[in-house]
């Protein structure tokens, strides 16, 4: 047999000589649950010294009186819309993106990817800050904020918004490095920013020796100062090209590709935090009518969702760059299988804290006030809502593997779904006399309907590349002028299974 002959026969890649395997990328060929939890672990050490951040935040607000608990109740869904549409929604969206390039092994679109995900942060940061310096007073007169209360409330949102750009450009790069698997710098860094805000927060909103009591003021001020040096830290790390992907500075060209690259899930993903907030501003008007101790006690009980999620949130973002990577190597039955694990680890993990939580929760309400009228409205909130949060964790977990494979439509709507419900809900309550309690019932249905949507929504919703389809050839006579063009050899013909001749996987 001839050289040119044995040329010809295409070899099985199963079948090529096992003396040198390729390396092995752990994201896309190591084993599921371990590599999840693996990647997880930073992420839950430093979201729970935010954990950490929430108690001591809350502890030291409570000691300024209850209307700065109050006052925190107001702002606490435009300072939780802020970091999860940074953070969880674009931050997610940058990491897929990045995922799924090096999936396809393409470093130098990553790269770039990473210039315009900066340029984004930088946007979406400058928006919030004009938005809620204009708007921001008037948003929080609605919620029900009066007199004292809407002062305090006021005065945090001028600080915490004045610098709004700081929090997204801290959680885009980020959202960069996890992107490449790396999740222990990002974690790393949101431990320092915990740390710094518990002491930097407490200083200045208590007063410390020399240092004066700046109230909501100086709490909001700590927490940009602890961002800022984040941001320091990453932004060394990102462009001394210590990164495997190192944002493109020199010779960028923009490219709207790229933007919508990032924007077709980031931007999607943002209104599903967008509605959750909307979700519980519309559930605290709601009680602020039952006075400033049912809202106090709310909002106690609304942190420990917060950070009960922000551990759903630690294995969800782990999955990102699993399930982006998948996606990119057309591996999507590899992704699916990490999106299931992802939601019975957050759902059990979530759940599990919760019900302690709900059991006993003077282990968590007494932490933060000693009026009885706040206690008991936040012990009766976490009693019946408590149980629920488990399917908020799932209901996260389904949202980041949706992000990884840039199919967010479903849990969006599934957050839309939930919205309707509440108002729909609270409406009717409001016209039959309800008490409080009522209300919290609404809420711990709606966590409910929430998680049960976002899992049909992964169910029903098709990942991975569009089946190509290749047109019939008909049998017909031939034109004269066609005669003359050469068949492909059969070593170079390309599989209907896939436009750029890759053998899709369609599970």
């Amino acid at each position: 047999m001839s050289d040119i002959g044995v040329a010809e026969i295409p070899v099985d890649a199963d079948e090529l000589p096992l003396s040198e395997p390729p390396l092995m990328n752990a994201l896309l060929d190591g084993p599921i649950l371990r590599t999840l939890l693996w990647l997880a672990w930073p992420n839950v050490i430093a979201l729970s010294a935010g954990t950490c951040v929430v108690i001591a935040e809350t502890s030291y607000i409570g000691r300024l009186g209850v209307d700065s608990l109050a006052a925190m109740a107001l702002v606490f869904p435009f300072v939780i819309l802020t970091m999860t549409m940074s953070g969880g929604a674009m931050g997610g969206g940058v990491a897929s993106a990045v995922a799924r390039a090096l999936g396809a092994g393409d470093t130098e679109r990553a790269s770039v990817l990473a210039s315009h995900a900066l340029l984004i942060s930088i946007s979406f940061g400058v928006a919030f800050m004009l938005g809620m310096l204009t708007f921001g007073p008037h948003l929080l007169e609605i919620l029900g904020g009066r007199g004292h209360v809407l002062a305090q409330a006021i005065g945090y949102t001028r600080i915490f918004f004045g610098g709004a750009v700081l929090p997204w450009l801290m959680n885009s790069m980020a959202g960069i490095l996890r992107g490449t698997g790396n999740m222990k710098l990002p974690s790393l860094m949101l431990l320092n920013a915990s740390v710094c805000q518990i002491i930097l927060g407490g200083t200045l909103g208590l007063g410390l020796g020399p240092i004066p009591q700046f109230g909501m003021r100086g709490v909001a001020a700590g927490s940009l100062t602890a961002y800022l040096i984040s941001i320091s830290v990453m932004g060394w790390y990102l462009f001394s090209g210590r990164a495997r992907v190192v944002p493109k500075v020199r010779g960028l060209r923009i490219q709207v590709a790229m933007f919508f690259d990032i924007l077709k899930v980031g931007a999607v993903a943002c209104l599903s935090p967008l509605q959750s907030v909307l979700t519980i501003s519309i559930f605290t008007h709601m009680l602020a009518g039952f006075g400033t101790a049912v809202l106090a006690g709310y909002g106690i009980g609304a942190r420990l969702e917060f950070m009960l999620t922000s551990v759903a949130f630690a294995i969800g973002i782990g999955s990102v760059p699993m399930i982006g990577m998948a996606i990119g190597a057309e591996r999507v039955a590899r992704a699916r299988r990490i999106a299931w694990t992802a939601a019975l680890v957050s759902f059990v993990s979530v759940g599990a804290l919760a019900s302690i939580i709900a059991m006993f929760p003077e282990l968590w309400v007494n932490i933060f006030t000693d009026d009885a009228g706040v206690r008991a409205a936040s012990r009766h909130y976490l009693s019946t809502a408590a149980p629920m949060y488990a399917f908020v964790g799932l209901a996260t977990a389904m949202y980041f593997s949706s992000q990884g494979a840039a199919k967010m439509l479903g849990p969006v709507l599934a957050q839309t779904a939930r919205l309707v419900f509440i108002g729909c809900g609270g409406s009717w309550l409001s016209t039959r006399d309800a008490t409080a309690a009522n209300f919290f019932t609404l809420a711990a249905v709606s966590m409910v309907v929430l998680g049960v949507l976002s899992c049909l929504s992964v169910i029903l919703t098709r990942w991975g590349p569009t089946r190509a389809g290749v047109l019939p050839i008909r049998a017909a006579a031939m034109p004269a002028s066609y005669s003359k063009v050469p068949a492909l050899p059969a070593a170079l013909s390309v599989s209907p299974l896939s436009l750029d001749g890759k053998a899709a996987d369609y599970r």
